[in-house]
């Protein structure tokens, strides 16, 4: 259930942003070519006026969808210099005050997002070019809040029972995990100034698993 969710995620981000792109790409393209005399019989037929106003929404939906995600892959920013010079004991049960907070939050804005959904669904109000209904717009506060406040209490039942949290590995790409001399060795994802205890960066001078020295 857990990994439906998880490539439904994925999907859905991915298509918004994609088809956003896309849409912008050929209202920008219909808007020059229509400036071109012999292009504008042809061009004329069509209308983009609702492309803006639509890649807006998306990127709406985009952002709260993938602001879950973030916190499920761990890719959020987060300053925890002074959590990390704690000891074990104290350090965990910041991490979990931290990420339970983060779930009374965005469960907060979701049960808002909700209520104001609901009070909207009762009113005509449309948006400006498209004319949809504005409560399938708002929708995205509720439903992108309750899968943050979903995932937040995901890690945290995670890092309770494994003491890991999610770590997102910037130098991993999907298909190219393995070398292609030896098909056993696993990319590695190197830090030159990957800081050691979180607090002082390594001699960028120091010999690496190879053998060699960077200058």
């Amino acid at each position: 259930m857990l990994k439906a969710l998880d490539h439904l995620e994925e999907w859905l981000i991915a298509f918004l942003m994609g088809a956003a792109t896309l849409i912008i790409f050929v209202a920008v393209m219909h808007r020059y070519a229509s400036g071109v005399p012999f292009l504008y019989e042809s061009m004329r037929v069509f209308h983009f006026s609702w492309a803006q106003e639509l890649c807006i929404y998306m990127f709406v939906w985009m952002a709260k969808f993938g602001a879950a995600y973030g916190v499920r892959t761990g890719i959020h920013v987060g300053v925890d210099v002074v959590i990390n010079r704690l000891s074990a004991p104290w350090r965990n049960k910041f991490i979990i005050f931290g990420l339970l907070a983060g779930a009374l939050f965005t469960g907060t804005i979701g049960s808002l997002g909700a209520h104001f959904v609901y009070e909207m669904a009762g009113t005509d109000q449309t948006s400006s070019d498209m004319e949809v209904p504005m409560w399938i717009v708002y929708l995205a506060i509720p439903c992108g809040s309750y899968l943050m406040c979903f995932r937040f209490l995901q890690v945290c039942w995670t890092f309770v029972r494994t003491g890991e949290l999610p770590h997102h590995d910037h130098g991993h790409v999907e298909g190219l995990a393995e070398d292609a001399a030896d098909p056993q060795r696993k990319a590695q994802d190197i830090n030159w100034f990957e800081m050691a205890d979180n607090l002082h960066p390594k001699d960028v001078g120091q010999t690496q698993g190879d053998g060699e020295k960077r200058p």
